[in-house]
């Protein structure tokens, strides 16, 4: 072909934004040469291609936007390492049926068990699903939203916070939580109760929950509404880290968790 035909090409796919096949042209119609495509079955190349690239752009777009702290798949996980986790509940949980059906999930043990890992992992398959997923402490949503209620913008903080088909709210425990942010928590949970699904993690048990919020009746009325549809996975075990240290000879015994249960 010649230049000045790919040039046309080359303009007509910029026009359209068609950036995949404008890059990749020479490379699809020598393949096209080669193989002697059909015209639909050329026609059929270029467009996946750009679908692909376009698909693939949206997912990063989204896993931006969640704002993980870290990359990290399924695929990363070390499963030998949590014989208490049983991998097809996770792989259930990353078909996202769980977030079709307006469920939510809940991952529990001490720390360092790789409750985060799969958090995170869970979200970036959704992201690759195509969902919308924001990702969060426990501590830097209470207050994001004290903050909100202090400026007079809880409702719109709530609005926002109510949008993303996947809210992943990590580190439930570590950080006690005052009665103010407690009401706060409730009130996005009532919010996103049966309409938007949560994720969260957690290194108390359920039943330490009234502790971590300071007041029991508001924990009793959280948990109600996040186990009414909800998948609770308990991890045992050590922590990762701990076991890194351990074979690093850094330390000489491991410290025992107990282990987080309803």
């Amino acid at each position: 072909m010649t230049t000045p035909e790919l040039d046309q090409l080359a303009m007509h796919c910029q026009q359209l934004r068609l950036t995949r096949v404008a890059a990749t042209l020479p490379s699809l119609l020598e393949q096209a040469a080669q193989t002697e495509q059909s015209y639909s079955a050329f026609l059929t190349t270029v467009l996946h291609t750009e679908v692909e690239s376009k698909r693939e752009k949206n997912q990063m777009m989204r896993v931006q936007m969640a704002r993980f702290p870290f990359h990290e798949t399924l695929d990363g996980f070390d499963w030998k390492a949590q014989p208490s986790i049983d991998p097809k509940v996770i792989k259930e949980l990353a078909t996202m049926r769980f977030v079709a059906n307006g469920a939510n999930a809940l991952l529990l043990g001490p720390p360092g068990v790789g409750k985060t890992h799969l958090s995170v992992a869970l979200g970036i398959e959704a992201c690759r699903l195509g969902l919308r997923v924001t990702f969060t402490t426990a501590a830097a949503l209470i207050t994001t939203l004290g903050k909100a209620l202090y400026e007079n913008r809880l409702e719109e903080r709530l609005k926002i916070l109510t949008q993303p088909k996947l809210l992943i709210i990590d580190e439930i425990g570590y950080i006690p939580i005052d009665r103010q942010g407690a009401n706060l928590f409730f009130q996005l949970i009532s919010r996103r109760y049966e309409r938007g699904s949560i994720l969260l993690t957690s290194n108390q048990s359920l039943g330490a929950w009234g502790e971590v919020f300071g007041d029991a009746v508001i924990a009793s009325a959280i948990l109600d509404r996040l186990l009414h549809h909800a998948t609770t996975v308990n991890i045992k075990g050590d922590s990762y880290r701990l076991r890194e240290k351990r074979k690093a000879g850094l330390i000489r015994h491991a410290l025992v968790n107990a282990p987080a249960d309803e």
